[in-house]
């Protein structure tokens, strides 16, 4: 098998194995943002020796969210995480906050700045309550976690710096220091759009990659000695974005088919993982006004198969995308983790 050997230039998965990354085409950036609206920010901390950990923000619109929430669905395969916002989301079905990834001890610090931001937004003088939902993983591998490195300026920073377009991958803002299959992993990306008989609706996803298993990649897996045991714990978050006008029910179930798209990758879903995935959708048809009801129901279930597949396929890729990105990196306590090397992967 021929591939590319990794220098500098660090390639997508779809550049390594195009033919092996599903039937559905991908959106023009293979990214979240193909989903109109959608916007990313990353705050990257990469700081002496130890420090190996960020922020990434992810806004469905560029609007008040409080005031103009989006139906939103959460799903849950291994529940061994710190999601705060989670109850609330599967109670009410909607997002009012942006979605915050970090590191595990920095939830509760991002979580109070994503409040300040919220109540200081114009025309929210009147707010006293908010949900702000932020996901994590722990990067205490590569990062010293204990050092209250990531702040609330960070958080800001993030979502200040949240644009459309291409989207930065693998040791970046939250993913800065993330480790999954032993390889090191982060932020990944990609997309699928439905063809135009089926509605020509986008699905996006973005990782936060840190988990274990036995990698498969594109029907390759990956034969560094030792994988099949190795470190199966960690976890993952999936965000998933969608410009098709869904329920928070239907939400709920694409989410879960990103666990589909985490399963074809290898994970093992083992005891010490948070595996979690979130839905939204930025169809104004379905957006909500705070205190009002959602304008239609969406569509109906007959027609949300397609949007399965492509929740499926992006995530499987997204998280591809988040190791084929990724570099060597040294963090906490000299440890070394390196990345995918393509030419390590084999048949079976």
């Amino acid at each position: 098998m021929d591939t590319p050997t990794f220098g500098r230039y660090r390639p997508r998965a779809r550049e390594l194995f195009p033919a092996r990354l599903g039937v559905l085409t991908p959106g023009p950036l293979n990214a979240i943002t193909d989903v109109e609206g959608v916007l990313v920010g990353h705050t990257t901390l990469h700081e002496g020796s130890s420090v190996r950990t960020g922020v990434t923000a992810v806004l469905p619109h560029a609007g008040n969210l409080w005031q103009e929430r989006v139906p939103a669905g959460l799903s849950v395969a291994n529940g061994f995480g710190k999601l705060i916002g989670a109850t609330q989301v599967q109670e009410l079905g909607e997002l009012e906050t942006p979605i915050i990834l970090t590191n595990t001890l920095a939830a509760a610090r991002a979580a109070d700045a994503l409040i300040g931001w919220t109540l200081g937004l114009p025309g929210n003088g009147h707010v006293t309550t908010v949900n702000p939902f932020v996901g994590e993983t722990n990067d205490s591998l590569l990062n010293d976690i204990r050092r209250p490195s990531v702040q609330g300026v960070h958080v800001l920073d993030a979502i200040a710096g949240a644009r459309g377009g291409s989207v930065a991958e693998g040791a970046v803002g939250a993913g800065t220091g993330t480790v999954a299959f032993g390889l090191k992993g982060g932020i990944g990306t990609s997309s699928r759009r439905l063809p135009a008989g089926e509605g020509g609706y986008t699905v996006g996803a973005l990782v936060q990659s840190n988990y274990g298993g036995v990698l498969d990649f594109a029907g390759l897996r990956h034969s560094a000695p030792g994988s099949r045991t190795s470190n199966p714990d960690g976890s993952i978050m999936i965000v998933l974005a969608t410009d098709a006008p869904l329920s928070d029910r239907n939400l709920r179930r694409l989410a879960a088919r990103g666990h589909a798209g985490l399963a074809r990758t290898g994970s093992a879903f083992s005891n010490g993982s948070g595996d979690y995935s979130v839905a939204f959708s930025v169809s104004e048809q379905v957006r909500r006004v705070a205190g009002g009801a959602a304008l239609s129901a969406g569509l109906p279930d007959a027609q949300v198969s397609g949007l399965f597949l492509a929740a499926i396929e992006a995530t499987q890729e997204a998280i591809l995308n988040s190791l084929t990105k990724a570099v060597d990196t040294v963090g906490h306590n000299g440890r070394l983790v390196r990345a995918l090397d393509p030419n390590h992967l084999q048949n079976g």
